[in-house]
Formats: structure tokens, C-alpha cells, sequence
């Protein structure tokens, strides 16, 4: 079932679920850009191929707002935004409660592994390494937890895992990189939260938000 979070002739924005792909891979699993096909088929009785570009992505485990164009006229457009970093991504993580200080800018030099699916954080330039940048802040304490808000300024692989990993907060149920148990549900405690843009065509300023997954740790998160 998908949870979409804004539809119009050029834009279709959901609410990603922690466990789908956003495109396919050796797996054979169902991918998200499928399902959203499919919908949209579905919907408008469209015959023939449904055109649908993927703009950005999100880690399997992790859920929350993604974007795909309608058009691609929209796909060109949106694929600039990001690239010229027009857009402003919000994260959502859960990490152990005393990372200090309670708000920072991480500055890392990240290289992947492709045989591992996995990036690692230097604090120094290395070969082969991209240089990444995010910001954190608390947002609040919750059961042995504390909730992070993180604005990413570069977008590498991995980023926001690799980077907490290295100052001694990895993500909870993030076993991959360093958490010491996982999610009953596989998924890490990493959410979209937000995704500010302009529109490809209007270029109105829109702002979408994706209510995170409904389990105890983010129902904190969000109590007044």
C-alpha cells in the first residue's frame, strides 16, 4: 500500500517504507519505481510504458520521503536542483543519548567500498574519498535514546551512517555500521523527514513531510 505524500502531472512524492528498494537490484525484489508505476497505471487507465525517472534515492532500511518526476522534462529539471543543491533534505535518526555536543557540523572524507555496500569516514582526505558535510542537532531525549534532526549539505553514499559511526553514534539498529543489535524489523532508525524543493514547473516552493514509522521510539519523537 502506498502512502503517497504529494501528486501532481509532474511530481509524485511517497512515504517510503523502511525494507523497499527504490530501484531493482540482484535481489529480483519488487522495486519501489515498480510500484508507483504500476499505481499510476492503475489510476489514470494509462496505456503503454508510465514514464517514471528516479531522482534521488534512500537506503533500503531506511524510510521516509522520496521523490520521482512524472516527466522527463520534470527529471531534468528536479536532477538539477539536487545537483546545484537547491533542494534542502531533513533527517530524522535515533542514536544513543549522550553525543555531545547537542548541536554540530560533521566534516569527513568518505570513501565506499563497493564489495561491502559500505563507506567509510576519514577525518582527513584520503584516495579516492569525496569530501561530506551534515549538520545535527538534538531534537529531544526519549527512552535511552535521543532523537538527531540532520541537514545534509553533500550527498554521498551512506553519508549520515558512515559519519555518526565515526564520532561513536551509530544509528540504532544499525548493525552494518555499528550498532549493537538490530530492529525486529530490519529497518535502521533513519528517516526523511522533509524535502523542500521547486517545483520543475510552477517553481513554487514545496515542502513535503513524511510522518515517520508508527513504533514507540518515534511516537516519542513526536509528543509534545
Amino acid at each position: 500500500m502506498l502512502k503517497i505524500l504529494y501528486e501532481d502531472n509532474h511530481l509524485i512524492a511517497v512515504n517510503k517504507v523502511a525494507g523497499d528498494l527504490v530501484q531493482g537490484d540482484r535481489t529480483g525484489d519488487l522495486p519501489l519505481a515498480d510500484k508507483i508505476k504500476a499505481y499510476i497505471k492503475k489510476k489514470y487507465n494509462k496505456p503503454g510504458e508510465v514514464f517514471l525517472g528516479v531522482i534521488h534515492r534512500l537506503d533500503r532500511p531506511t524510510s521516509g520521503v522520496i521523490l520521482f518526476a512524472r516527466s522527463s522534462k520534470a527529471l531534468r529539471r528536479m536532477n538539477k536542483q539536487f545537483e546545484e543543491r537547491i533542494s534542502n533534505k531533513i533527517y530524522w535518526a535515533i542514536v544513543r543519548p549522550e553525543i555531545k555536543p547537542s548541536a554540530a557540523t560533521l566534516v569527513h572524507w568518505l570513501k565506499r567500498n563497493t564489495k561491502m555496500n559500505k563507506s567509510f569516514a576519514h577525518k582527513k582526505e584520503v584516495n579516492d574519498s569525496k569530501k561530506a558535510i551534515l549538520h545535527f542537532k538534538k531534537l529531544r531525549n526519549i527512552d535511552h535514546y535521543t532523537v538527531l534532526e540532520i541537514r545534509l549539505e553533500t550527498g554521498r553514499h551512506h553519508q549520515i551512517r558512515s559519519q555518526l559511526t565515526e564520532i561513536g553514534f551509530p544509528i540504532r539498529g544499525d548493525l552494518k555500521y555499528g550498532a549493537k543489535r538490530s530492529n525486529p524489523d530490519g529497518s535502521i532508525d533513519l528517516h526523511a523527514r522533509s524535502l523542500s524543493i521547486d517545483h520543475p514547473v510552477t517553481k513554487e516552493r514545496i515542502k513535503i513531510i513524511a510522518p515517520p514509522p508508527s513504533k514507540p521510539q518515534w511516537n516519542f519523537a513526536l509528543s509534545d
